[in-house]
């Protein structure tokens, strides 16, 4: 009998053969500094003939706190090439949170920007001490906009030395085994202590195909980094446009202005980024109709039609996805269909607005009540969103507890609570511990936003539950006007009267100049909530 090869599944594939298929191509770059593929691939190389002089082997942790530089894209390349794990931070992160990771994780090595490492002193010497950290190597980012900061309160090696300690000499761009690690991506900890999401080269490979298909990527496709590299790997962008040998445009910081100012001249085709970005996009006063085809790739929180309509005015294509760390990003698509081009801007919107159906690369997302049911699809009852397919993780990192509560009944549970309508596709209405329960009836937080939200002096909006005498439990709205806009609570809450059932409505509408967010602009209801339930505990009438 024959004997049949099958070649494990990574990503690293994509720039092995990008490089050899596209050498001259630009891969990435960063203001005045262009890479080739070549380029990028001996980077690569050197990187991971660095870390092995280090002493880094395969299932070494390498820890990167680093904005989206090119040193960070060849990070996700480099660091698995050596048969390591990613372990990509969040760079808004305080100090002590950063000390849980990497002491969590195991990195035996830190890489960082020089600006992101100036704070994190006590941290480094603590863990130097403990004999947890054994090297941090400095990145100098001489691209920024100021001088970079170099004078560090401890000894660094500069990333230059880390490569020169490397060589040229071929790795192969392979794995034994598809089901390795590539990467811990930690979770937001918005609850508890953040859980590592143990990612595969295998779930890695097949989410980044899915990303290039969905978000309609071809070779001559120029992504601007608008999404943070530390969030879920970039959603898997950072291996997916390598695969068909597109060019990577680095950004330091999210900033609509300089977005703007590059999307022409760079001709940039795509971007992803949260709804908060997309609206900041929308307001920017560099807004402009736009010259050429943009795919807008927007996940994170559910977007509004508000937002959506802004984009598609200014000639955006959107594509609406949905997804968690645990799921590598992005697990849902919001495909749109032939016939609603028929229907009048803000029904599209609407229909847009919803998560959808899961990638091809997945099983069939269900909706399902806590007997693990599928629930009715009539857009009404809610359930929670259940997943499982090739880009759903590995499990939690030394987290065997939290693993089998996540995966009970052979499903990940999302934690989200939406309706399955007819035509099969889903629709958030909230996180469960989100939901807001007064007086026995169920109000999504989401559909109240999406209500303050359509007021034209609302710029973005959030609604939580604060504790009721009577009820239990009522909404409350927290909204940002737009610069020059002006609106009082009455009028909003009016606004939503117009728009929802009466025990809708908030009974408050608080005006703040900006909402608190995480670095991937999820806003933070927590912090919303918190003040306001001091001296309550939660009780459902």
């Amino acid at each position: 009998m024959t004997e049949v090869f099958d070649t494990p599944l990574t990503p690293l594939s994509f720039l092995e053969r990008s490089a050899m298929v596209f050498p001259d191509r630009a891969a990435i770059r960063y203001r005045e500094c262009t890479l080739t593929y070549a380029e990028m691939a001996t980077h690569a190389t050197r990187l991971a003939r660095g870390l092995q002089a280090s002493g880094i082997g395969p299932g070494d942790r390498v820890a990167y706190l680093c904005p989206n530089l090119p040193e960070m894209l060849i990070a996700h390349y480099g660091v698995p090439l050596c048969h390591g794990v990613l372990v990509a931070i969040n760079t808004r992160l305080a100090p002590e949170e950063i000390r849980y990771i990497l002491e969590h994780s195991g990195a035996r090595i830190l890489v960082g920007d020089t600006e992101l490492l100036a704070p994190l002193a006590d941290v480094v010497g603590d863990l130097r001490d403990a004999g947890a950290l054994e090297e941090i190597v400095a990145i100098v980012d001489g691209q920024a906009d100021a001088p970079p900061t170099t004078d560090l309160a401890f000894t660094t090696m500069p990333y230059e030395d880390l490569l020169a300690r490397g060589s040229d000499e071929p790795l192969p761009w392979s794995v034994d085994d598809e089901q390795r690690m590539i990467s811990i991506n930690y979770t937001s900890g918005t609850t508890g202590r953040p859980k590592g999401v143990m990612y595969s080269h295998r779930g890695a490979y097949v989410n980044a195909i899915a990303e290039l298909t969905h978000s309609r990527h071809s070779p001559e496709s120029v992504y601007l980094w608008t999404l943070p590299m530390f969030h879920c790997n970039g959603w898997c962008t950072t291996w997916a446009v390598t695969a068909l040998g597109g060019t990577h445009v680095a950004l330091r910081m999210v900033d609509p202005e300089e977005i703007w100012s590059l999307i022409e001249p760079e001709k940039v085709t795509h971007l992803n980024g949260a709804p908060t970005v997309l609206i900041a996009l929308a307001n920017s006063p560099a807004a402009a109709p736009l010259e050429r085809p943009l795919v807008v790739t927007t996940a994170g929180a559910p977007p509004s039609p508000t937002v959506i309509s802004a984009m598609t005015r200014l000639g955006a294509q959107l594509v609406h996805v949905y997804g968690l760390t645990e799921t590598y990003g992005p697990h849902t698509v919001c495909e749109v269909q032939e016939g609603w081009a028929d229907r009048s801007p803000e029904e599209q919107a609407e229909l847009q607005a919803r998560q959808g159906v899961s990638f091809f690369i997945a099983d069939p997302t269900r909706v399902v009540d806590e007997e693990m049911n599928d629930v009715p699809r009539d857009g009404e009852t809610m359930g929670e969103v259940v997943m499982r397919g090739n880009n759903v993780m590995k499990g939690y990192y030394r987290d065997p507890d939290a693993t089998a509560a996540a995966f009970a009944g052979g499903w990940f549970h999302s934690g989200d609570l939406a309706v399955w309508h007819p035509d099969g596709y889903i629709e958030l209405r909230d996180r469960a511990k989100d939901i807001i329960i007064s007086g026995g009836e169920n109000i999504s937080t989401i559909e109240v936003e999406q209500a303050v939200d359509s007021h034209e002096a609302v710029l973005e909006s959030a609604v939580v539950a604060v504790p009721h005498e009577t009820w239990g439990e009522r909404p409350k709205a927290y909204a940002v006007l737009k610069p020059d806009a002006s609106a009082t609570p009455d009028e909003l809450k009016t606004h939503v009267r117009d728009r929802l059932a009466g025990f809708k409505v908030p009974d408050e509408v608080e005006i703040l100049d900006e909402l608190p967010k995480t670095s991937t602009g999820k806003v933070q209801k927590f912090v919303l909530r918190e003040g306001n339930w001091t001296g309550h505990t939660r009780r459902i009438n």
